[in-house]
């Protein structure tokens, strides 16, 4: 049986595309190049909005479900200057409207609300090719070949579908993360724990950062900024996790002793990764049986949106294709022109932020906008 949609990659927005068709009869299938859900680790904390990622999974049928996934506390934010210094620091007093899940958790969530056989694992996507009026032949790296009715890319920043309908490719933002963690923080890092507090934390200064969240338990999760080349980054060998730890703190020299041990004293090898951008305003025509969602449509540099706009984009996808199912043409045109402006204001307000960290006095301007987003609440 030729599939109607065919979804590739189970992550969070492909996963509420899968769910939004099948609550409306929709049959779909997703696949996925991991060959399990516990191949490989699905990231930190994620605050999920109320006017985007909420509103998916409402559409999903699993708001009360999230509910029970979210972490108290963990709205909290402090401001730190690089002396330790507390130049802000936001209680989570249950006014605000960004609770914090685990990703882990959520991505769980979506695939245990689907039924079995959905999500087809091993399925690495080696070429896809036009194979008629609307028609896509998928050929994945196992050997399967699947024609489909509808072709959705949910496959990232470096998606395969992307270029059935577009020619541009991701570009270095000048930017990039490095990622640590501290396991048993509260005993084995109390001065750590207590500056990250209950949520959490940032301390930017002009052109790096270290950021923390506070995850399930006492595990310290940094996001460690620093605007350098590729070539500066390529120096380091990350395959030396000591070289590397030592490497990167460095950077961090002359930091808070308790700041600074969110970088020096990793409990696992420090993880690379670089920031990439499509360009701002990025579409495309429309090309008939095939469209695209999350990254794969606006990857940009994360400032708090990418998977809340992921997951809208799975939702309004699912509604608009459940809605006109008979003229998915229809449906697609409807959906890409929100994409389009929704992904466009997503990566200006990305890039705007990051700007402020390569400018002047970036925790002041953190300072400023936190308040103004408390007040608003």
């Amino acid at each position: 049986m030729t599939p109607v949609v065919s979804i590739i990659g189970a992550g969070l927005g492909g996963l509420v595309l899968a769910r939004v068709l099948h609550l409306h009869g929709v049959y779909a299938t997703v696949y996925e190049a991991d060959l399990s859900p516990t191949d490989r680790a699905q990231g930190g904390m994620l605050d999920i909005h109320t006017q985007d990622g909420q509103v998916a999974l409402r559409a999903a049928g699993l708001l009360d479900a999230f509910q029970a996934l979210i972490l108290e506390g963990r709205q909290a934010h402090r401001i730190l200057a690089p002396d330790g210094r507390v130049l802000l620091d936001l209680p989570d007093d249950g006014t605000g409207d960004r609770p914090e899940v685990q990703r882990g958790d959520l991505r769980q969530m979506l695939l245990d609300a689907l039924p079995p056989g959905m999500v087809r694992w091993g399925h690495k996507l080696r070429v896809v090719r036009s194979a008629g009026t609307s028609l896509h032949e998928m050929t994945f790296t196992n050997g399967t070949t699947v024609a489909t009715r509808l072709l959705v890319g949910a496959d990232g920043a470096w998606s395969r579908v992307r270029p059935l309908l577009s020619d541009a490719v991701p570009i270095y933002t000048g930017t990039a993360c490095v990622e640590t963690w501290l396991f048993h923080a509260d005993t084995r890092h109390p001065a750590t724990a207590a500056v990250v507090g209950g949520g959490a934390m940032s301390a930017p200064v002009t052109g790096k950062a270290i950021m923390a969240h506070r995850e399930r338990g006492d595990t310290l999760h940094a996001y460690v900024l620093l605007n350098r080349s590729l070539d500066w980054f390529e120096e380091i060998d990350f395959g030396d996790a000591a070289a590397a730890t030592k490497r990167i703190a460095e950077e961090f020299d002359g930091w808070s002793p308790a700041l600074r041990a969110l970088v020096a004293d990793s409990d696992i090898p420090p993880v690379l990764r670089p920031f990439y951008t499509l360009p701002l305003g990025h579409c495309w025509s429309r090309v008939p049986g095939v469209t695209l969602l999350g990254d794969a449509a606006h990857v940009t540099v994360p400032n708090g949106d990418g998977a809340n706009m992921a997951m809208l984009d799975g939702a309004e996808l699912g509604l608009a294709l459940a809605a006109h199912i008979d003229d998915m043409e229809a449906a697609l045109a409807h959906y890409e022109a929100a994409l389009f402006a929704r992904g466009s204001a997503t990566v200006a307000m990305a890039d705007g932020f990051h700007q402020t960290l390569a400018g002047d006095d970036p925790a002041g301007h953190m300072v400023d906008l936190f308040r103004r987003m408390s007040a608003r609440v």
